[in-house]
This record gives structure tokens, C-alpha cells and sequence, in this order.
């Protein structure tokens, strides 16, 4: 998904929204999400090319016959093009679903994905990002966890296996049977609270690191189930950048 598909979701009513209507919401993403100096008529016929919506007949003529000729207008026009009035752009800013900020945020998470290499894991993360973005943040914070546990155990098998295993060989916690991983499916037989203490006490990742994975396992717990705690939208971006960032990045497969 696109960053001005992803913008797209944002605008309340889309479907039933007049071409007219969009091309204010598409100046707003072209000068404020996307920083452009300015917009153009052709930069606002591209959004409407993109989405495949019906473009305006003429948005040259829409968008000055509502600049600042006259005060009160929407738009203010300069050599560059067009950018939206203050007033105008607090309304769509006012109207949009989920406001700016949840905007960059979206946007943010999706930049997460060119760092992941691996297309299965990519195409993972891309789903965990799909239910953050329609609130669903219990799932994308178990599906985020989901993926940096098996990131993690991908990882130890090509390239630190037989550190693992000399911890694992010395072990004295009965709740733990297996002796050595001869194969990958060999880590689900680990509760993952001990995992990340045989990863630790293996040196395969920093005590920082450690702290973050227990940090977040409380957290994905909660998540898990049933319970009165209330998931943030701000709880559930921090889970997903920090174990991304910090683990699936920082440790890169073959």
C-alpha cells in the first residue's frame, strides 16, 4: 500500500466524496504529509491517476477560481502552485479519521518495512501494520511478536546454534526437556520467557536487548488475552518500531 493510499483511508466518506472535495484532501497530502512547497494541477491529477478515482474536469480552473483572489478563499496561490489557507487546512485536518499524527505514525511503521529483507517476514510485518492501522493493536502487537521470536530463532539456527546448544546442554530448569535444537521447530518446545534468558546467558544479545524482549513479552501478554487493559496507540507503535528496529534489523538472517 502506498503512502497516499494508505492518506486515502483517512479521508472520511471517500467513496461518496465529490472530485471536487478530494482535490483540497490531495493539496493537503501533497504540501503537508509530503512537504511539497506546493501543488500543482498535474501533481493533483496524479493522486486522482493513483487511487483510480475520477479526476475533477478541470482542476487548473478549480484551484484558482478558489485561491486568494478573493479573502476567504481556500487556497493561496504562488509561482510554485497552490497550498491550502490555515483555516482551510485546520478543517480537513479536523475532518481526517484519525488526525495527522496517526497519519505519520502509519506512514512511519510502513517505512519499517524496506529494512526487512526477507519477503516472508516483510510480508508479516505488512499485515501487523495493516491491523495497527484499523485499530486492531492487539493483534499487531501479537503478530509483531510473533515474527521477532521467529526472526530470532531463524537466526540462532544459521549462524549461533552451537553457542545456544552449550547453554542449552547446561540447563537445570525442568520445564525445559530439550536438551539441543536439530531443528527449527526444536524452539517451540522453549517457553520464550526462558528463551531470551538461554539467548542472554548464550551472548548472542546484549543485556539492553534482553530488556527490551521481556519488556515486551509482558506487554504482548497482555495483549494476548482477555483483559481490562487498554492497548495505546502510543504503546502499540513503540512495540513494533523497538522490535523491529532494535532486534529484526539488528540481527540480520543469511
Amino acid at each position: 500500500m502506498s503512502r497516499l493510499e494508505t492518506f486515502a483511508l483517512s479521508i472520511p466518506d471517500l467513496a461518496i466524496r465529490s472530485a471536487a472535495e478530494l482535490i483540497d484532501f490531495f493539496v493537503y497530502y501533497l504540501t503537508v504529509m509530503e512537504e511539497s512547497p506546493a501543488a500543482r494541477a498535474t501533481d493533483v491529477a496524479k493522486c486522482f491517476s493513483e487511487l483510480r478515482i475520477a479526476p475533477y474536469s478541470n482542476i487548473s480552473a478549480y484551484l484558482s477560481s478558489n485561491s486568494n483572489a478573493k479573502k476567504g478563499k481556500k487556497f493561496i496561490k504562488s509561482v510554485a502552485g497552490y497550498v491550502l489557507s490555515r483555516n482551510s487546512q485546520l478543517d480537513i485536518q479536523k475532518s481526517i479519521h484519525t488526525g495527522p499524527a496517526r497519519i505519520e505514525t502509519s506512514l512511519l511503521l510502513r517505512k519499517l518495512l524496506s529494512n526487512i529483507h526477507n519477503f516472508q517476514e516483510q510480508s508479516f510485518l505488512q499485515e501487523a501494520i495493516d491491523c495497527y492501522e484499523i485499530g486492531a493493536r492487539r493483534s499487531a502487537i501479537v503478530m509483531t511478536w510473533l515474527l521477532t521470536v521467529d526472526h530470532l530463532c531463524k537466526y540462532v539456527f544459521e549462524k549461533k546454534l552451537g553457542d545456544f546448544n552449550s547453554v542449552l546442554a547446561s540447563n537445570n530448569d525442568k520445564r525445559v526437556k530439550l536438551t539441543a535444537v536439530s531443528k527449527e521447530d526444536d524452539f517451540s518446545e522453549i517457553p520464550e520467557g526462558k528463551l531470551v534468558e538461554f539467548l542472554r546467558q548464550a551472548g548472542i544479545i546484549s543485556n539492553d536487548v534482553r530488556k527490551i524482549l521481556e519488556t515486551k513479552l509482558g506487554i504482548r501478554n497482555s495483549a494476548a488475552h482477555p483483559a481490562a487493559v487498554t492497548i495505546s496507540e502510543v504503546k502499540a507503535t513503540e512495540f513494533i518500531i523497538d522490535l523491529v528496529e532494535n532486534i529484526i534489523i539488528k540481527y540480520p538472517r543469511s
